[in-house]
């Protein structure tokens, strides 16, 4: 597991277009779930539909196919909080050859982008 405290510098200057950061909008009684990445730079958001459940098979599938369809400049990092259902993240860095950071524990600002995101979009999803 890699720490966002080993980000490279290019990651937390945001200099760099191709660094994302990830998390969930859950629905009702945790029962739904819409995937969101948010590119650090460029603030590019891409909504992942997981109809079949948010554990940690379905994620990486629905990542694999959202990081893995970009083109390779454009895969620089994913950052993630240390929720279970990134426990196929080695297997996403091998399918996609993007590396994943985790948040520190109790973390979410470590995220900022996506959080102010996620906010921003429940409102339309809730």
């Amino acid at each position: 597991m890699i720490m966002i405290s080993n980000w490279p510098a290019e990651v937390a200057s945001r200099a760099v277009p191709s660094h994302w950061e990830g998390d969930f909008i859950l629905g009702k009684g945790n029962k739904s779930a819409i995937g969101t990445l948010v590119e650090r730079s460029a603030r590019y958001v891409m909504l992942l539909h997981l109809p079949y459940g948010h554990g940690a098979q379905e994620v990486r599938e629905d990542l694999v196919k959202a990081i893995g369809g970009l083109p390779q400049h454009l895969k620089g990092s994913l950052t993630w909080d240390q929720g279970s259902e990134m426990a196929g993240h080695q297997s996403f860095s091998i399918a996609t050859d993007c590396p994943v950071y985790f948040c520190d524990p109790g973390s979410p600002w470590q995220r900022g982008t996506n959080e102010n995101t996620n906010g921003l979009l429940r409102q339309y999803f809730s």
